[in-house]
């Protein structure tokens, strides 16, 4: 009898928990789904009507020019598609911030590729496009690769040229990064396929080669409207900057081509003859897949982002063989380290244990929240990996460092410094992918986009802010009330709760990862099924570049 029982009170917990399970992978693929569908309207640029036009002039789109260029059926990772996302509405938005970008393979060499959509604004350059670009040279900086820009811009968008022309991190920007990346070594190839004006102009006289399609490129430091108002003169695009003006005359650039097909071959033949670069000894085996199913990372992940789960689970599904060899297991409990290989690649591993854990005192941690131990474990793991030369991999679901008294007196401060300061000392390559939360100083301290991380990606449950939205909606509220008390004015308990539910509404719009992606906080969304992509990628292209010897400051003990 007590065995009957036994059998049927187990197998009620096994059945809520498969209801739990399942819950869970129905809202996560429905966050999924919902990225996908705002990714395929990105993807349509400026819209049928603007597509056709190019069209009409025998053009390629800018995802056409792409996928064309890129070796069939090789590896993509698209760079900042949600970038300018629900901005710049008031002049029609900016689909990708104007501009197609990513990491691909051309003639068997990984390299980042550039390419300006000219079906939004004539590829304008928006605020966010400029960022875009200057994020696409960084990575082909950081990681030694070659990088291909396909032009067609009609230059800075003038209604915002306050916001793109003049200062550090703006459109200049580019044409320094062009010189410093020709110093480096790094190959630039440009193929004009459009206007290319202006400024933008240096960009492809400054790369190694630079090549222009008949009819439709042209290239000039003013324009014929601009030559006329500035000095009288009357002169047409085609004559005063167009493909043979260019490649005959002036020699500015180097050939031309009848289309976009034939300029694009070019520069997949310029590809294959690239010499090897010296590789910086990332260690890799044969890629083996996990052992436990990837699929279930929907189901592992708890649709409310508040509820505990094994962060331990989740990591065996996205490693080789589901192999993880875990650094002091048993201490500091709420911050996860060790070994593992993705995709064949040897990775040190640092995620935030999203478990209730007991400490060795006895005292439970709560999961997610960084405490003096686990900022202790991690420095020490972050420096050993360096000494190795094991790239780095962080996984995010963190609510920030433990606060109070007792956390205080025990120096979290000191610990979490020494944290901050050995990740950010790191000279390996670093990775982030954000998993779900990422709030405060928890998001600086697990390697956040202020710390360059090579690449840094969100799955569709990722909140990123400040501070959780209930906790930040109560305390706008609390400034709300004093501020209207302040004005002699008294708010009602039913005028509270609709304000609350107001300030929370809009401030939980502002910690969705589309919200992130958009101002190019992260790289891309991914379906978590392609982080390993991802990771595999980055260190690929990581090994391009050497690495500096580590020197992780002054670090408090």
């Amino acid at each position: 009898m007590e065995a009957s029982v036994e059998k049927e009170l187990f197998s009620k917990k096994m059945a809520k928990q498969d209801l739990g399970f399942n819950k869970n992978e129905d809202v996560n693929k429905q966050l999924w789904d919902a990225v996908q569908a705002k990714l395929t309207k990105i993807e349509l640029g400026g819209g049928e009507k603007s597509a056709q036009k190019q069209k009409a002039k025998g053009k390629l789109l800018a995802r056409e020019r792409v996928d064309y260029l890129r070796d069939s059926d090789s590896n993509w990772i698209e760079i900042g598609a949600f970038a300018g996302f629900e901005q710049y509405e008031d002049y029609g938005g900016c689909p990708a911030g104007g501009v197609v970008a990513g990491i691909g393979y051309v003639s068997g060499r990984q390299c980042v590729i550039v390419a300006n959509d000219a079906t939004v604004k004539a590829g304008a350059w928006f605020p966010i496009t400029g960022k875009k670009n200057l994020r696409a040279q960084e990575i082909a900086m950081e990681n030694h690769l070659p990088i291909i820009y396909l032009v067609d811009s009609a230059g800075v968008f003038l209604p915002m040229q306050d916001e793109i022309f003049a200062d550090k991190e703006h459109f200049g920007r580019m044409f320094r990064n062009n010189a410093k990346m020709s110093a480096m070594g790094i190959t630039q190839i440009a193929a004009v396929m459009g206007s290319c004006v202006a400024g933008g102009a240096y960009l492809p006289i400054m790369s190694d080669e630079a090549l222009i399609v008949e009819g439709n490129g042209s290239i000039f430091l003013a324009g014929s409207y601009l030559v006329k108002a500035a000095i009288g003169e009357s002169v047409d695009n085609e004559t005063l900057g167009g493909a043979t003006t260019q490649t005959e005359i002036s020699g500015v650039i180097d050939d031309k081509f009848p289309d976009d097909e034939s300029c694009l071959d070019r520069v997949k033949y310029i590809m294959d003859k690239i010499g090897a670069a010296d590789k910086a000894g990332f260690d890799r085996s044969e890629p083996k897949k996990p052992k436990k199913e990837e699929k279930e990372l929907f189901g592992l992940l708890p649709a409310d982002r508040a509820k505990p789960y094994k962060t331990i689970e989740v990591i065996e599904r996205l490693v080789d063989d589901s192999e993880f060899e875990q650094y002091k297991e048993d201490y500091g409990r709420t911050i996860i380290c060790g070994y593992a290989r993705i995709d064949g690649w040897a990775v040190g591993i640092v995620a935030n244990n999203r478990e209730i854990v007991k400490n060795a005192k006895g005292e439970m941690q709560f999961g997610g929240v960084i405490y003096s131990d686990s900022a202790d474990k991690a420095a020490r793991f972050i420096m050993n990996c360096n000494q190795k030369k094991i790239p780095l991999v962080f996984f995010q679901d963190v609510t920030g460092f433990m606060v109070g008294s007792r956390s205080e007196h025990g120096g979290i401060i000191k610990d979490g410094a020494k944290m901050v300061m050995a990740m950010s000392n790191s000279t390996v390559p670093k990775f982030t992918v954000i998993m779900g939360n990422s709030y405060g100083a928890g998001n600086y301290a697990m390697c956040g986009k202020a710390y360059d991380p090579r690449l840094i990606v969100a799955w569709p449950s990722a909140k990123i802010a400040v501070m959780g939205g209930d906790q930040a909606a109560n305390t706008l509220l609390q400034i709300e009330k004093s501020r209207l008390k302040g004005k002699g004015e008294e708010i009602t308990d039913e005028a509270e709760k609709e304000l609350l539910g107001k300030i929370k509404g809009r401030y939980d719009n502002g910690t969705k990862p589309e919200f992130a992606a958009s101002r190019l906080w992260v790289d891309a969304i991914i379906n978590p099924l392609e982080t390993r992509k991802w990771i595999s990628m980055g260190i690929e292209g990581a090994n391009h570049a050497s690495i500096e010897p580590f020197h992780p400051g002054v670090l408090q003990t």
